[in-house]
């Protein structure tokens, strides 16, 4: 995988297929299959060949590197290489993304596939492996609901005296007086590590992460860790429970199956949004809100009257000015909550991709748009706008975008690695049919279940009067 600060040849990322498909023509003889991915140095050919053939390969794909680059010569192929690098922000590019990192905190890392061209996977082969036994867990609750309190200490009662790993609770969980007035919290209060939102930095110190309620756990687990994630489990305890696969009744046999390294992966997308104030750009200070968000940022015209006027740039090129209520910035995880409501597509969170979805647009003709995911969005409030604007991060951190201000936003290379609780495509379809109810409708009925069409239905009628 290429670093951060790699040259890239994205005209040789764009024929990469071609090049394969014209090897044996240039350079005149069979050769073995070859992966070509993208590294440090640039371009690199691995034969994908038994062990036997090994030695044969060595004295034909690794020396041809050069014999490539003539043979892209010969095909007129202008070599227009670009080095992904900027003052005011660092991200890499796989062939149509970001490239996310392949390690989630200290332990859990994405199994490598031997036939893995660059740096894309088949979504099917993302599975979780660890390199070394976990030994931290996060285990994240619903806040103000009684009910979770009971499979809570169950919960963390199993992973300390069964699993003997260390777990860390929100400092907040102390303070609840209804789990604190139960005997058996008691019994394991001391054994807790405990963290602050505000101060601790988790980065590195969480091996796997547990959350017992909603979807909203879930947004808050991924507020926690602003860079690599470690691996999340999500038990279904709240009210939705789209992005919750996982049932509490046996959890012992489900967690235990996950620590053994038996787990599919759905990486989810986050976006990193960066809000720059006028004050910061004019003095070329740190931007003060710098933001990985799941599902969605929102720019709304807030508590005043008028219609939002805002500008949205496309990789520094002015696309369109949004008249209406505002507009939502979302990931693919996020196309199924605020987005969809307000008109947009759902959109499966393998698939690398930014939605730009307009609320309430004073236009019959604006609709929703989905954009590649290594583009950068920049959204500002016009310049004769009536009023200003406001932003949220998943729906927290609201904040004014005055004029002058602007907000950017990227793909960020740091996914949540959702594990899931069968596959990536059952899990997601069985979302949508229980929580969504997509394309529920009464059963049109067979011709066989239907009167004879050919008698006349007012005969009875008829023979009455």
């Amino acid at each position: 995988m290429p670093s951060l600060h790699s040259p890239i040849n994205i005209k040789q990322f764009e024929i990469i297929e071609c090049v394969k498909n014209k090897i044996d023509t240039v350079l005149g003889r069979k050769q073995e299959p070859i992966n070509i991915v993208a590294t440090s140095k640039g371009l690199n050919m691995n034969s994908d060949t038994s062990p036997m053939a090994s030695n044969s390969s060595k004295n034909t794909v690794g020396d041809n590197i050069e014999h490539i680059s003539s043979a892209l010569s010969k095909q007129s192929i202008k070599d227009d290489t670009i080095l992904i690098r900027s003052p005011t922000r660092e991200r890499t590019r796989s062939l149509n993304a970001p490239s996310p990192i392949q390690q989630f905190g200290p332990c859990g890392r994405i199994m490598k596939n031997s036939a893995m061209v660059m740096t894309i996977q088949d979504p099917a082969s993302q599975r979780l492996t660890w390199y070394k036994p976990p030994l931290t867990v996060l285990v994240i609750k619903k806040v103000r609901d009684a009910m979770v309190i009971p499979p809570f200490i169950q919960l963390v009662k199993w992973f300390i005296h069964q699993k003997r790993m260390v777990v860390f609770v929100e400092s907040a969980v102390m303070d609840d007086p209804v789990l604190t007035r139960n005997p058996e919290f008691g019994h394991i209060q001391d054994k807790l590590m405990t963290f602050s939102e505000q101060k601790d930095d988790l980065t590195d110190k969480i091996d796997f992460c547990v959350c017992l309620g909603g979807d909203g756990t879930l947004l808050y687990a991924s507020s926690l860790f602003q860079q690599s994630v470690p691996p999340i489990m999500a038990f279904h305890l709240g009210s939705l429970g789209f992005l919750t696969p996982f049932k509490f009744e046996d959890f012992e046999a489900q967690v235990t199956h996950v620590l053994e390294g038996h787990a599919a992966l759905t990486l989810r997308s986050r976006l990193r949004c960066i809000l720059i104030k006028q004050e910061e750009e004019e003095s070329s200070a740190k931007p003060s809100t710098n933001q990985l968000v799941l599902n969605e940022v929102v720019i709304d015209r807030g508590p005043s009257p008028y219609l939002s006027n805002i500008d949205l740039y496309l990789d520094g090129k002015l696309i369109t000015s949004v008249q209406g209520d505002g507009l939502i910035v979302s990931t693919p995880t996020g196309s199924t909550a605020y987005a969809v409501a307000a008109g947009a597509s759902m959109i499966h969170p393998s698939v690398p991709a930014v939605m730009v979805t307009p609320i309430c647009p004073h236009s019959l003709s604006f609709r929703p748009i989905v954009v590649p995911a290594g583009v950068e969005l920049k959204i500002s409030v016009s310049p004769d706008s009536r009023n200003t604007a406001w932003v949220s991060f998943d729906g927290r951190k609201r904040q004014e975008l005055c004029h002058g201000d602007s907000l950017r936003v990227t793909t960020s290379i740091y996914p949540i690695p959702s594990i899931c609780a069968q596959d990536q495509i059952t899990d997601w379809f069985d979302s949508l049919a229980e929580c969504l109810h997509w394309n529920v409708r009464k059963k049109q009925r067979t011709l066989d279940e239907l009167s004879d069409l050919s008698s006349d239905p007012y005969e009875e009628t008829k023979n009455e009067t």
